[in-house]
């Protein structure tokens, strides 16, 4: 088995340009995770997420604030000291530091937290579970092209092997041992083998584009594909337990888990609804002060009004302090508050719903890929005796074919089957690695690690 074909693409990330190199396995994961939008999405909303948890945190803080302000006034006013109206210009400024506290909303704040908390949690397990499917895919992809290689090397074996009987007819029709029927019998052959090369380039073609989409690549530059050669020890059944598996799934599956934790969002969603339907208490305080050029004392030393400084006023003669509460009770707003509450309620049953669809979708997807693996296993050997029976009979009948026992439709008979066999052969032995990933992957245990 030939171990290394050159595949044209260019590798490249932000920043960074790939030189020729072979690609693995795992260069290929590492690129799809670092390139897949998808999972930058995904961490971007997990730090939303982390936002969320903090603001949550800040609702038990209280609200504090500051004012300033001045104003300018032009034209007659009251004269508060003479208790007459005089045309003047005056000038005033304010401040002051206002604080609040919400002292209890129904438990709201407390559910919201304990929902930002769990929302958090859901999004790490549906990151979890998009780098999880990103692998899958990669690994997939990665392996529908090494098949399609191989595949093509198979389809290329053939048409040398055609092409070197074409001209072994050719001779032989020169000097007559063969009738020219066998030489157009073997140039149809050789025509139809060529055929078979380029479908299987094509498909090669098509593999590696949808590989360097998933990579999110751009495919100039040359880069070499490591092809494995698979062992019977690599091609080993596993002993598996399909319950088991069902089960070790059902704890594993990071969707599961992410739906689980949707269940208790929408359960506190359902409370934080209900908050509507308690009273609201909240605690305020209020320290303010003004200036205005026109105020005036009496000064105690000649008993005579004078205007008190910005100093004095502002700092000392006209605080204000304020403490109190506020308590405000829901009596009717329209059935808003029963309609949220329906709304939550009936969110909460849809993700208990999607819950157990989710269950049953996994049972479904373990069951089949445990079927399809236990018949992969028979194929395996099925084909291993199919290849070598075939082996047998091309040679048979390749050696009959020389000493004129055979005819050249009987040889290029026997040629297509053995060639048939190893395609057949070669799909299955990655058929059956592909059931192994895809086992990992709906059980949850496939890791960026993975390997052939």
């Amino acid at each position: 088995m030939r171990l290394i074909l050159p595949v044209l693409f260019l590798m490249f990330l932000p920043h960074a340009v790939w030189a020729q190199q072979t690609l693995t396995l795992q260069d290929a994961i590492r690129i799809s995770l670092e390139n897949n939008f998808q999972l930058k999405q995904a961490e971007n909303n997990l730090s939303l997420s982390g936002m969320e948890v903090t603001s949550a945190y800040a609702e038990f803080l209280p609200n504090l604030s500051a004012s300033f302000g001045g104003n300018q006034n032009v034209g007659r006013q009251f004269i508060q000291e003479d208790l007459t109206f005089e045309d003047r210009t005056t000038y005033g400024m304010s401040g002051g530091l206002q604080a609040s506290v919400t002292i209890f909303s129904g438990f709201e704040n407390i559910n919201n937290l304990r929902r930002s908390r769990v929302v958090q949690t859901q999004q790490v397990a549906d990151t979890d579970r998009i780098r999880e499917n990103i692998i899958f895919d990669t690994a997939m992809r990665y392996l529908q092209v090494l098949l399609d290689i191989e595949l093509l090397d198979i389809a290329e074996q053939n048409l040398e092997t055609s092409q070197v009987q074409l001209n072994q007819v050719e001779a032989q029709v020169e000097v007559g041992s063969r009738p020219v029927v066998d030489l157009y019998q073997q140039q149809s052959t050789v025509a139809s083998n060529e055929v078979q090369v380029v479908q299987a380039e094509n498909s090669v073609n098509i593999s590696r584009t949808r590989l360097i989409r998933m990579l999110q690549v751009d495919p100039l530059q040359d880069i070499e594909f490591s092809i494995p050669d698979f062992d019977e020890s690599d091609l080993a059944p596993r002993d598996l337990d399909l319950e088991e598996m069902i089960q070790l799934a059902l704890s594993n599956r990071k969707d599961m888990e992410a739906m689980e934790l949707e269940i208790l969002a929408s359960r506190y969603d359902l409370d934080i609804a209900r908050a509507n339907k308690y009273p609201r208490v909240t605690a305020s305080a209020n320290l303010s002060s003004r200036y205005s050029d026109q105020y005036q004392i009496v000064d105690p030393a000649t008993n005579q009004p004078i205007r008190a400084t910005f100093g004095d006023q502002f700092f000392e003669q006209m605080i204000q302090r304020s403490a109190g509460f506020s308590i405000s009770i829901p009596i009717f707003n329209r059935w808003n508050t029963n309609v949220s509450i329906q709304q939550a309620r009936i969110q909460h049953r849809n993700a208990r719903l999607s819950l157990d669809d989710i269950r049953y979708g996994i049972r479904e997807e373990i069951s089949q890929a445990y079927n399809d693996y236990s018949s992969l296993v028979k194929e395996l050997e099925a084909t291993e005796r199919s290849l070598q029976a075939a082996e047998r009979a091309y040679e048979t009948q390749q050696q009959r074919y020389d000493i004129g026992a055979a005819s050249l439709i009987e040889l290029n008979q026997a040629t297509t089957d053995y060639m048939e066999a190893m395609s057949s052969r070669q799909q299955v032995i990655y058929n059956f690695v592909f059931q192994e990933k895809l086992l990992d992957y709906y059980i949850g245990r496939i890791t960026d690690d993975v390997s052939l």
